[in-house]
């Protein structure tokens, strides 16, 4: 029994992969809680952020002319995308600009659920991007975008008698 259970955590980890990127600012880590579903299945996508030492991403709330970091999937008609799961942000006083914005800090997750057609079948792949604007306590870098692409297989649904 206990052969059978390392061997389906094994091949769960060949299944989902996690994939990675990273840029000057921060290290991103994407991955899916499943790779192989059934038509009209669902999956949960998560973004893992790694920003490094001192900097920070404007959280989606932020007014003004902030660029807030943000997680777009593009559109499809073999899937729908739900909302983002946005942890807390963190207020951050800015004393060269007076103002407080909220922010993200060091490490963060985010999730959403991702709902296929009952039509989707094969292989599916779902792309978006994560946008961010990274910041230090003395400066604002130019925003970046980083791709991001979920690879999943739709099985069939098995016919009775088959």
């Amino acid at each position: 029994m206990r052969w059978v259970l390392a061997l389906g955590a094994v091949l769960a980890g060949v299944a989902v992969p996690q994939q990675t990127a990273e840029t000057r600012h921060l290290k991103l880590r994407w991955s899916a809680d499943a790779a192989t579903l059934r038509p009209g299945g669902a999956v949960r996508l998560a973004v893992e952020v790694e920003l490094k030492p001192r900097m920070h991403v404007y959280a989606p709330e932020v007014e003004g002319s902030y660029i807030p970091v943000s997680w777009k999937l593009n559109d499809s008609p073999q899937w729908r995308a739900g909302e983002v799961d946005w942890p807390p942000a963190r207020k951050l006083y800015l004393a060269a600009i007076d103002e407080t914005v909220p922010v993200y800090e060091g490490r963060f997750r985010l999730e959403r659920r991702l709902e296929f057609s009952p039509a989707a079948s094969g292989e599916v792949t779902v792309e978006g991007a994560f946008r961010y604007q990274a910041c230090d306590d003395k400066m604002c870098y130019r925003p970046e975008t980083v791709p991001l692409r979920w690879s999943f297989l739709i099985e069939p649904t098995a016919r009775p008698g088959s």
